[in-house]
């Protein structure tokens, strides 16, 4: 295995490889897989190779044949490797984003969180995982839950009041701009959890009520995303 990280020429020959034929159309799309790959690496178990390869590669992932899939196999162990590497280190991971218009304007952020949340619930259930911090958690998950509109389609189902058009563009966009400090701080909950059971969950980079909000607006989280107004 290759431990060098991978340069944009690696993950522009990944992201050509994830179309080729010997995957039959059912290995995910590269931002799919990273997103995945930032929830595998901060969650509360170890997740296996063997398990999410299945996921990323379909039908296609087993090894032993095909060089295909084989240089496929290693570049994906070297993107969760990087990803393993920047969270630990602090450092921002820049999403990998496609654009849904010609001119690039508007960027395809609800798969990006589709990905992670699927990523969450692979291998471990995170909430249960939480215990008395699930509530903490929930928190943190939330502009995600945002992002890819499953917040706004069970508040539509349920009768409760929404944002506004206005308020829903400004909140998405602040979300969008500091997706890196919300997957951060989803990695800090769970690494300070793993450091002991008498932990205390302060410490994460999870703000208190009074603090400011997890997506980055700037606002208070119980003016913000923390808001029961806002929700209900």
């Amino acid at each position: 295995m290759n431990p060098n990280p991978l340069t944009d020429d690696d993950l522009d020959r990944l992201e050509k490889l994830l179309e080729a034929e010997v995957f039959a159309d059912e290995a995910m799309l590269l931002d799919e897989i990273q997103a995945m790959l930032c929830a595998i690496v901060s969650g509360p178990e170890p997740t296996p190779p063997a398990v999410w390869l299945a996921e990323a590669l379909g039908e296609g992932e087993k090894p032993g044949g095909d060089p295909l899939i084989e240089e496929a196999i290693e570049l994906l162990m070297r993107l969760n490797n990087d990803i393993a590497a920047a969270l630990l280190a602090g450092e921002s991971v820049s999403p990998i984003l496609y654009p849904l218009d010609e001119e690039g304007e508007k960027y395809d952020y609800a798969t990006w969180a589709d990905g992670y949340i699927f990523g969450a619930g692979l291998a471990s259930d995170w909430f249960k995982l939480a215990g008395k911090h699930g509530g903490d958690l929930s928190e943190l998950l939330q502009p995600l839950f945002l992002l890819n509109g499953m917040l706004k389609e069970d508040a539509e189902q349920n009768g409760e009041r929404w944002f506004s058009p206005a308020e829903e563009a400004t909140l998405v966009a602040e979300i969008e701009a500091n997706l890196p400090l919300i997957v951060q701080a989803l990695y800090n909950f769970w690494r300070n959890k793993r450091s002991g059971p008498e932990a205390p969950i302060r410490h994460t980079e999870k703000p208190g009520r009074n603090d400011p909000c997890p997506c980055g607006s700037g606002r208070k989280f119980k003016q913000c995303c923390g808001h029961p107004g806002k929700l209900n």
